[in-house]
């Protein structure tokens, strides 16, 4: 696949957000991103080691990749960015609150308030998605939001993660629900296990290439983007 590199973001201090397209184009994009939390970094290598994999294959299929978009809360190594806000509860969702639950989770003082998401929506009105796919780190599991349980019985039949339509605690401003309700495009979020002396960068990538890889290869995605 060939993809071309598209006018970056900006994040609060200044840093470029890269996002990628590929050169197929279509009516509905799939898009894979990571690092919407910083400290997430096992994310952000599953997402790096898919993206090479896809360059190098001759898939034709229309997509958006931001490999990183809280660029500096990576840089830092927090879940926050540089102004303190959990930007997986920053969307314009119907739910949004400004109710602060725990420092980890701040909204922000209105939604959509942080330039990261800016960029974010404005790709996502640009590129209209058919299906999402982020990628973060917390337990293993495979959550999903909208019409995609099918991805993560797919994903599932790999590697055994937990499947999960509720995360079991409300999740206002998240991508989950903002690509589910207001874009009506499904989202799946793909929570691999954190490091640890058992797991490791590779490790997690070993025990989740097939399923990654076999969404491309098996067209799993092909429904989403008619």
């Amino acid at each position: 696949m060939i993809f071309s590199e598209l006018r970056s973001g900006t994040s609060v201090e200044g840093d470029e957000i890269k996002a990628y397209k590929s050169e197929a184009t279509g009516d509905k994009y799939l898009y894979l991103m990571a690092g919407v939390h910083g400290d997430e970094v096992e994310g952000v290598y599953v997402v790096d080691q898919l993206f090479k994999w896809l360059k190098e294959q001759d898939f034709d299929i229309p997509m958006v990749v931001i490999p990183i978009v809280n660029v500096d809360g990576y840089r830092a190594g927090t879940r926050v960015n540089a102004h303190g806000v959990d930007l997986n509860r920053n969307l314009a969702t119907d739910c949004w609150t400004a109710e602060v639950r725990a420092p980890k989770y701040n909204p922000g003082k209105e939604a959509v308030s942080e330039p990261e998401n800016q960029f974010l929506t404005k790709l996502l009105e640009k590129f209209e998605p058919g299906l999402i796919i982020s990628v973060h780190s917390w337990k293993p599991m495979v959550n999903y939001n909208g019409d995609c349980e099918d991805i993560a019985k797919y994903m599932n039949s790999h590697n055994g993660y937990e499947i999960a339509d509720d995360i079991g605690y409300p999740t206002p401003g998240s991508l989950g629900t903002y690509g589910s309700v207001n874009l009506n495009s499904p989202v799946v979020t793909f929570e691999c296990p954190t490091l640890s002396d058992d797991v490791t960068l590779k490790s997690v990538w070993d025990e989740n290439e097939a399923a990654f890889k076999g969404i491309f290869s098996d067209k799993q995605y092909e429904r989403f983007l008619k």
